[in-house]
């Protein structure tokens, strides 16, 4: 794992490591504000997509691209350990895309998207998708200046990662069951008991079943963004850092 948020100190005493644990959450969470408060000046809406390697975010960002209205613009930060492979794919779209390579950690931070930010016109965006390293441990804890958190679940992962990996599910806003093409030849994904043990975990809510090469539940995942995204209001820099 990685050495940035703590969970590569192995060889550290517990208590030490849990100090330095929560200083790093501190300091994160506090750029993670002034983040957020320059999203909120500009009217972006900033979604963060977390899941396992594999899950599909960047293939449904591809399709969320297509599918939205033109009037709606999009960006995107694209956070993966090496290559520029996922925002060379976003790019092709005509989508302005950040790369961040993190190395060896595991996840995002905020310190990591407001070094992004230099590279975006915040006054052109509407939504912003942050896809996080693929990883369902690390990236919940990390606040990154997001307003909504979006996990993906693929089909192909097996209906009982939301009790292996509670946190990052408790805490969505939305969940997207993905790859949902791949139903018929998997045989073993309940999605009756992937569907339970979410609602255990976070309560009623959102719950979408989506296919990015097929498009099924696409529309609906977007109306929720452009719903999401009209509740976002545009803010002078100083009402957005007022306290």
């Amino acid at each position: 794992m990685c050495d940035t948020c703590g969970c590569g100190a192995h060889d550290a005493k517990a208590d030490r490591t849990i100090v330095v644990r929560e200083n790093l959450l501190s300091a994160n969470d506090r750029i993670a504000a002034h983040v957020r408060g320059h999203f909120d000046a500009h009217g972006v809406l900033a979604v963060n997509l977390m899941s396992s390697p594999g899950a599909g975010k960047t293939s449904l960002l591809e399709a969320t691209i297509a599918a939205l209205p033109p009037g709606l613009r999009v960006a995107v930060i694209e956070g993966d350990l090496e290559t520029e492979n996922d925002a060379e794919r976003i790019r092709r779209h005509g989508v302005k895309a950040v790369q961040i390579t993190t190395g060896v950690a595991c996840h995002l931070d905020a310190a990591m998207v407001h070094d992004a930010l230099l590279g975006l016109p915040l006054d052109d965006i509407d939504i912003l998708f942050i896809e996080n390293v693929g990883n369902l441990v690390c990236p919940a804890d990390f606040d990154v200046g997001q307003h909504l958190d979006v996990v993906l679940l693929s089909v192909a992962e097996g209906d009982d990662k939301p009790e292996k990996y509670p946190v990052i599910f408790r805490n969505a806003d939305l969940v997207l069951i993905t790859k949902v093409d791949l139903l018929p030849v998997i045989g073993d994904f309940d999605v009756e008991r992937a569907r339970r043990a979410i609602v255990r975990l976070r309560g009623e809510g959102r719950i979408e079943w989506v296919s990015a090469r097929s498009g099924e539940g696409v529309d609906a995942w977007t109306q929720w963004l452009k719903d999401q995204a009209r509740r976002t209001p545009r803010r002078s820099y100083a009402e957005a850092h007022a306290h």
